[in-house]
């Protein structure tokens, strides 16, 4: 029966378990045993395909008055069915234990958790140390909470029985009524009669008897009268099995079979056979076998080790037998040693030895430690002989390899050498061609990885020269697994191939590494400069001499001012070419080029710079040629000056000319003229001739301007015609010792002569100088005096044609003072004056009069009135009181008379009847603290428009003005102008942008005390965050900026 559905308070099942000592300990607490638990009890423990058990027997013993019950009687199972059908009902106990009178009254736990809640269930096992509480629940569930008293039976069976293995039991009930019918069930099943099971009735007796009682009949029975049932628990006690003949000592060698015997008391008894306390396996791949015939049980062991030696022991219920083993090894004979070999890396290594006996096993190692199968490795055993195989060598299998026979001290030894030809690794390096690249005045390190066993000499050559270890700045180290060759500063020198021989006692190795040093290039040649244009020239140049071991990729071209030192790119793309054209430079101003030559390195240094050379540009064509004159032999032409001339300027002009119907032209001029005017001479008479005209400069010549029809030499008469100037169609005037140059053109030809006549008589040529010219006349007078004054009449012939002109020419003078001024009337505060005209008007009409009066008393002369036109004027607002002298001055087209006519007599300005006092006055005190008359108003500004701000104060004295931003003054800010005009303040804000925002204030401050007044100034329209930012804007007041600019949108909305 299992008793760990019968846990609770009476029998409590504990199991603990010692991490350090690995045991289990099973423990079983028994509470307030009773006589009925007497018995034999057995532990038994299972762990996989493991079984092992232990029993006991307990004896209780009984205390007077105590009532005898069988523990076993009081287990019931709670239903009926097949063998160890329903669960085992714990029960009984409860129903027959007597409460002590002295101790405390015994709880019913079955009673509490029938009428408890289900919620309660947990706490009452916790309480009353129930651990199986879901078996409780179901034997409760099952449970019958009354029991009718039963009509058909008048005595039931015992709630159990218990008999012998191989004993006879006898199952007795009483019937009530012996007519009913009655049937016996085992497990659930109805037992038919049969030799074992035996039916026999007494009176209203029904017995149902088992003979020879086994295991397989401790069952549940059952007996059926009618529809109802009595139930009872069969328990057969197994009798212990004892050993009737003991286990033989047995002595003998590894290899032999071993046969242990041993009888028992009981035929077919389960026993246990075990070696040094633990159950020998008797599986299909064991190598025990276990045999039983009758009441003898055997223990082979086919084919004896050394680890069969032992204790052995059969087990079983009645008792136990031992015997010991002893299994010795054969002596060791060696039939074949291990031979020492050397083998190439990579290739299969075998070893072998044969021994004897055979079918030792052994084990193999390698200097000292032990070998393990694997792929790679095979450990075999053929009877005698052992083999070791690996089938591709490396070079830590080389070393001592011992083989150990399993059980004996002696050993097998020998030497594994493994040997490998030196070998170098450039595939490693993933170098195209072998070749390593280092850019000059780095450091190179090579790291060639190479093999051999033992480890190869290794020797680095550049040529003939070896390379020492011990260099400098060029070394070579060999480690075990790789060589390196080392260049701290790599020059130009150290191009090269480089060679490595490595040698071994397996053979010898060669290989060569390149050794590429690349550079950044040399200079180029010094740049041509081979073309010059207005802003552009044409330069060429030579590739450099070392391209420093790699290709030119391209050039970048530089140009600077001669006085500069500021070189500028030109290209950001390599130019692939050794020509380029600078453009884009300022025309006059020298300069000077250079180049930069670039490879995969990088750039080279600058090249030497270019001589320098200025940017030149011809002029362009000269502008309207035409014919001024032509005679029998010469053409004399005039043209403008090109309209560009550019910075080179123009030093002349080259006149050519060709025969028409011919292009040989030829040069008029041998040294350049630079008079916008030519003749040719030399002419052939009545040829035609083209004309052409090219202006010159430093650049060369520009293109040739020339005339579209071709010119006959050939004298025309032209009729004189006098042009006069606009200005001289009118008087021409001038003052007084200034100079008069009058040039008065003409026309006629052949060459017209020229007279002047003035009012019709010669002129002087002591006072008149005149020129004549071919096409003009000119008449010059030093210094005019007002004699020079005239008609001057001009006349020009040309053979029988003749042309006149005349030029009207004054010479005017400063007037001399008005004459006789005098005071015809003086009444209250007015004078009446009059005066005649000057009597000299300076060869000019007079224009106009000044007056002036001064108080005789100081006689600071006062001007009254200017460019006055009559010669009588009436004076007022003279002050009473006063006495007052007049002048006059005379004015014309020259200005002033140099002197004034006075009044000979005072003019006095009384009042008849009055007298004059005059009043004492005392000084007022204006004094004041600032005032703001008209304070500053909140204003709306537009980003980019100027605002201003305005405010008026009064104080006395004048105030101090200080204006202020958010109470920061604002001081010398180009943004803010500030104006101060008779008390009205203005501030300008120029262009403002929405940081400009803020509170705006203006300070007046005098020695009487300040006033201060103060607006809110918004713009609208705000920048953004970059904006801010190109202004220059500080990060701070940006951020302060955005978040005032939230802050006032999220009411708006």
């Amino acid at each position: 029966m299992d008793l760990a559905s019968k846990t609770g308070k009476h029998l409590q099942l504990k199991e603990t378990f010692d991490r350090r000592t690995k045991i289990h300990t099973f423990e079983m607490h028994i509470i307030k045993a009773k006589d009925n638990y007497a018995g034999n009890y057995r532990c038994e423990v299972t762990y996989k395909d493991k079984f092992d058990s232990c029993s006991f027997d307990l004896e209780v013993k009984e205390l007077e008055q105590s009532q005898s019950v069988d523990i076993r009687s009081a287990f019931k199972r709670s239903s009926e069915g097949h063998e160890d059908a329903g669960d085992l009902d714990f029960s009984g106990l409860l129903k027959h234990r007597e409460p002590k009178q002295d101790e405390t009254p015994e709880v019913d736990v079955w009673e509490i958790l029938k009428s408890a809640r289900p919620d309660q269930y947990e706490k009452i096992a916790f309480e009353y140390g129930i651990t199986d509480l879901r078996g409780l629940l179901k034997r409760l569930k099952k449970t019958k909470k009354e029991e009718k008293k039963s009509e058909a039976f008048a005595k039931k069976l015992d709630p159990a029985y218990q008999v012998d293995k191989g004993g006879k039991i006898r199952l007795v009930v009483d019937l009530a009524d012996p007519t009913v019918e009655l049937k016996w069930y085992k497990n659930g099943q109805e037992i038919r009669p049969t030799p074992k099971f035996i039916f026999e009735q007494k009176g209203t007796q029904r017995i149902l008897v088992i003979n020879n009682c086994g295991l397989n009949d401790d069952a549940a029975y059952s007996v059926a009268a009618g529809e109802e049932k009595c139930t009872t628990e069969l328990f057969v006690k197994e009798l212990p099995v004892k050993i009737t003949k003991e286990i033989e000592a047995v002595k003998t060698t590894v290899n032999e079979r071993i046969e242990l015997e041993c009888e028992v008391s009981e035929e077919g008894a389960q026993v246990k056979w075990c070696k040094n306390g633990v159950e020998v396996p008797t599986g299909p791949r064991s190598r025990y076998r276990v045999k039983s015939e009758g009441l003898k049980h055997w223990l082979i062991i086919d084919d004896a080790s050394k680890e069969d030696t032992g204790t052995f022991s059969l087990m079983a219920s009645g008792g136990t037998s031992e015997a010991k083993v002893q299994v010795e090894l054969k002596p060791l004979k060696i039939i074949q040693d291990l031979q020492d070999m050397t083998v190439l890396l990579g290739q299969p290594l075998k070893m072998h030895c044969e021994i004897f006996p055979g079918n030792v096993p052994g084990r193999w190692y390698r200097n000292g430690q032990l070998i393990q199968s694997n792929d790679r490795i095979n450990i075999l055993q053929r009877a005698k002989n052992h083999r070791l195989e690996i089938v591709n060598s490396t070079i830590h299998d080389a070393g001592d390899y011992t083989f150990v026979p399993e059980g004996y001290s002696q050993s097998l030894c020998a030497k594994v050498h493994i040997v490998d030809p030196p070998r170098v690794h450039l595939e490693s390096l993933n170098f195209p061609d072998n070749t390593v690249t280092i850019v000059a005045g780095n450091k190179l390190r090579v790291e060639i990885p190479i093999s051999g066993e033992p480890a190869p000499r290794v020797v680095w050559m550049k040529g003939e020269r070896v390379i020492l270890d011990s260099g400098h700045r060029v070394r070579a180290e060999t480690f075990p697994d790789h060589t390196s060759l080392t260049i701290d500063i790599a020059e130009k020198d150290d191009t090269g191939n480089y060679k490595i021989v490595l040698q071994n006692e397996a053979g010898e190795a060669e290989a060569s590494v390149k050794v590429k040093v690349v550079d950044i290039p040399d200079p180029p040649e010094v740049p041509l400069v081979t073309e010059v244009g207005g802003d552009w020239c044409s330069m060429t140049w030579e590739p450099p001499i070392y391209d420093g071991g790699s290709p030119i990729l391209g050039y970048f071209i530089e140009r600077k001012k001669k006085q500069s030192s500021r070189w500028m790119r030109l290209n950001f793309d390599l130019n692939k070419e050794t020509t380029f054209e600078p453009k884009k430079m300022i025309e006059g101003v020298p300069y000077e080029v250079r180049v930069f030559a670039v490879n995969a390195i990088g750039v080279s240094k600058p090249s030497e710079p270019s001589k320098a050379f200025v940017p030149l540009a011809v002029t362009s064509e000269p502008t309207m040629l035409v014919v001024d004159d032509v005679t029998d032999t010469t053409v004399t032409m005039k043209w403008r000056p090109p309209d560009t001339i550019g910075a080179a300027g123009l030093d002349g002009y080259l006149v050519e000319y060709c025969i028409e119907g011919t292009d040989d032209w030829r040069v008029t001029n041998k040294e350049l003229t630079e008079k916008t005017k030519y003749t040719i001479t030399g002419l052939p008479p009545e040829a035609k001739i083209l004309v052409r005209v090219r202006a010159i400069n430093a650049a060369g010549a520009s293109t040739p301007r020339t005339l579209q029809h071709s010119i006959l030499v050939k004298e025309v008469i032209e009729p004189p015609k006098i042009r006069i100037p606009r200005h001289l169609k009118q008087t021409y005037t001038r003052k007084v010792g200034e100079a008069v140059n009058l040039v008065i053109p003409f026309m006629g030809k052949p060459r017209p002569k020229v007279s002047w006549l003035k009012e019709g008589q010669t002129v002087d040529p002591t006072q008149v100088t005149i020129r004549n010219t071919d096409c003009d006349s000119i008449i010059f007078i030093r210094k005019a005096e007002r004699k020079h004054s005239g008609k001057y009449d001009m006349k020009v012939e040309v053979e029988n044609h003749v042309d006149t002109a005349i030029v009207d020419i004054q010479i005017v003078d400063l007037p001399g003072p008005p004459q006789c001024v005098k005071i015809d009337e003086v009444w209250g505060g007015n004078v009446a004056l009059d005066w005649t005209p000057p009597k000299d008007n300076g060869n000019a009409a007079i224009t106009g009069y000044t007056i002036q009066k001064a108080d005789k008393k100081t006689m600071e002369w006062y001007t009254c009135i200017e460019h006055y036109h009559r010669t009588c004027i009436t004076i007022t607002e003279l002050v009473v009181g006063n006495e007052y002298y007049f002048r006059i001055y005379s004015e014309n087209m020259v200005g002033l008379s140099e002197g004034a006519t006075q009044t000979k007599d005072s003019a006095l300005i009384v009042k008849e009847g009055m007298q004059l006092k005059n009043p004492e006055y005392i000084d007022h005190d204006f004094k004041e603290p600032p005032k703001f008359t008209q304070p500053l108003i909140n204003t709306f500004a537009i980003a980019g428009y100027n605002a201003t701000l305005n405010c008026s104060v009064r104080a006395n004295p004048r105030p101090k003005v200080i204006w202020m931003k958010n109470k920061i003054a604002i001081i010398d800010d180009p943004r803010y102008r500030m104006f101060s005009n008779q008390g009205v303040c203005t501030l300008e804000i120029r262009k403002p942008s929405p940081y400009d925002g803020g509170m705006y204030s203006c300070k007046a401050i005098n020695d009487l005390g300040d006033a201060l007044v103060e607006c809110k100034l918004e713009v609208k329209g705000g920048f953004t965050f970059s904006e801010l930012m190109q202004r220059g804007v500080p990060l701070h007041l940006i951020d302060k900026y955005m978040s005032e600019t939230k802050a006032v949108e999220q009411p708006e909305k």
